[in-house]
């Protein structure tokens, strides 16, 4: 059966096999043609979330939408989110608290929490046509301090966040939901309706150098994925990174990950 995904799916292996500086290279791009997915981060001053839940929430909550029943042809989403697919997946991740988060959940999207923490995913559409609730809110300053995750869950995809590029909270949360949208894309229906059956839960962790060696797919991202099961996300560097950096590896076979 086909999914919303199958485009993300089909262009997987050729990202990874372009060269770095073309990863970056927006020449066929017109400015007011520029779709993102905004994620919002709820971040209380009083009382912040943990790093790891939040992150888990905002990489759950962004294939959720992708997957929401709206999202699907003929749906009231399916347009805007077949533009966005059909092109650069960007996301943005903006922080909101107290009347500023209760706003957005006026806006299309699906909210997920997780351990207390809250990110909601809105539907992709223009950026020159963001709505003024999400204009509002911050980009930059969305940061926590690092937290001390428990085992790593049963039956859930392990994402591990590149221990030789370090990321804001706002940065790995829209990596870590482009880890999962390209997930959901290689697998099977019934492993794609099982993960949703368990809400798309993931277990983000940071990665050794040892284990992010071992699992990194190098030139044969399609045999990482035939072998391990195991994808990369590749970053255009236009933030934080540098162009063609991968920012997390994603392990779907759990029980091997924890291995």
């Amino acid at each position: 059966m086909s999914s919303v995904l199958d485009p993300l799916g089909a262009r997987y292996a050729y990202w990874l096999g372009l060269p770095a500086e073309d990863t970056s290279d927006t020449s066929d791009e017109l400015p007011g043609e520029v779709r993102a997915m905004p994620v919002i981060l709820r971040i209380e001053r009083a009382e912040p979330p943990g790093r790891t839940p939040l992150l888990e929430a905002a990489a759950a909550a962004a294939l959720a939408v992708c997957l929401d029943d709206r999202s699907a042809p003929g749906g009231e989403w399916a347009e805007p989110m077949h533009a966005w697919l059909d092109n650069r997946i960007r996301k943005v991740a903006r922080r909101a608290r107290g009347a500023h988060w209760a706003a957005v959940q006026d806006l299309p999207g699906v909210t997920v929490e997780i351990d207390g923490a809250e990110a909601r995913a809105l539907v992709p559409g223009l950026v020159t046509e963001t709505p003024k609730e999400v204009a509002r809110l911050q980009i930059s300053g969305s940061e926590l301090p690092p937290d001390e995750p428990g085992p790593i869950p049963d039956g859930v995809p392990l994402l591990l966040l590149n221990p030789h590029a370090p990321m804001t909270v706002g940065k790995a949360a829209a990596q870590v939901g482009h880890a999962t949208m390209i997930l959901a894309a290689l697998l099977g229906d019934a492993d794609r309706a099982d993960w949703a059956a368990r809400g798309y839960r993931t277990a983000v962790r940071p990665a050794s150098e040892a284990r992010w060696k071992e699992l990194h797919p190098g030139d044969d991202p399609e045999g990482a994925w035939r072998r391990d099961r195991v994808i990369a996300v590749r970053d255009a560097g236009f933030t934080e990174v540098d162009p063609g950096t991968i920012t997390v590896l994603a392990q779907w076979e759990p029980e091997q990950a924890a291995s």
